[in-house]
């Protein structure tokens, strides 16, 4: 049986460290902000990267294209190893559909190789939790295609419950009108947004201020989550560590988790969700 590699696209926000110790290959996007291009994962801290936001920048991010994505993989390929890939979703960006073209390219040239890429649907911790279970998969002895197929069949269950801030990064998304952007910050509407089944953010709904929106994400969980054990669980956050904490350790409360892991969110997914996003993801029935 020939080994295999799994990667990601830096859009896992999971620590760098973390990736490190575990092998996982991190295929990264970029950001351009202040007139700097930067790559994901390196350069701004997450801290620098929201203060610019909060100043008033505006940060550009840009996808990988698939020169890019056979550079990184090729040199597995050469090693005789085979590629599982897990790919930011396709609704978000164009870096999937670059990582299949790549695919496809490289699967000529080495025919006797084995890459499969995979529109996760996911994003941020989302993809996050979901490596982590092809990780104890992989750590169990499953081999590639066992695994691929586990993600194909599981990877809506990864539920994203997200909260923001600020509308006004929202409405630069094209995801709320000008007016709800300027009304809900007067009145301190804050949105409820959740991953959809075409990998797709969603306001599904509001509350007013920022205590309840953080209650919400975690409510909606509970009830998503029921019949499922959820040994991890993740939180995000755009440079609001108090908040994050807050969600976490209530989450942990009524889900049952064993383990919560909290990292800042990166700084391409960052540039569209503003500071102050909070985002809860765990295993459910449905999104």
């Amino acid at each position: 049986m020939r080994e295999f590699v799994i990667s990601v696209n830096s859009t896992v926000d999971l620590p760098k460290e973390w990736l490190e110790e575990r092998n996982v290959q991190v295929i990264p996007l970029k950001y351009t902000i202040d007139g700097k291009t930067y790559t994901d994962m390196e350069g701004l801290t997450g801290k620098e990267f929201f203060a610019k936001l909060r100043e008033g920048k505006m940060s550009v991010t840009s996808q990988v294209n698939p020169e890019e994505a056979k550079s990184a993989l090729e040199p597995f390929l050469k090693e005789g190893r085979d590629v599982l890939h897990l790919g930011f979703s396709s609704a978000l960006s164009g870096t999937y559909n670059s990582m299949r073209i790549a695919g496809e390219e490289l699967a000529e040239k080495y025919p006797e190789a084995k890459i499969v890429v995979i529109d996760t649907l996911c994003a941020c911790l989302g993809e996050g939790l979901l490596l982590y279970k092809v990780l104890q998969l992989r750590d169990a002895g499953k081999n590639m295609d066992e695994i691929a197929k586990w993600v194909e069949e599981n990877k809506l269950h990864i539920c994203h419950n997200v909260t923001v801030d600020d509308l006004n990064h929202l409405h630069r998304g094209g995801r709320v009108s000008k007016t709800t952007a300027v009304v809900g910050t007067l009145v301190q509407i804050k949105p409820i947004i959740h991953m959809d089944n075409e990998g797709s953010l969603q306001v599904i709904g509001k509350e007013r201020g920022r205590k309840r929106s953080l209650n919400k994400i975690v409510e909606m969980a509970v009830e998503q989550s029921k019949g499922w054990e959820n040994d991890e669980i993740m939180v995000t956050h755009g440079d609001c560590l108090e908040d994050a904490e807050y969600v976490a350790n209530l989450a942990k409360e009524k889900l049952g988790a064993a383990d919560v892991l909290i990292n800042n969110i990166g700084t391409v997914i960052g540039s569209h969700t503003g500071p102050g996003v909070i985002a809860l993801f765990f295993m459910g029935n449905e999104r």
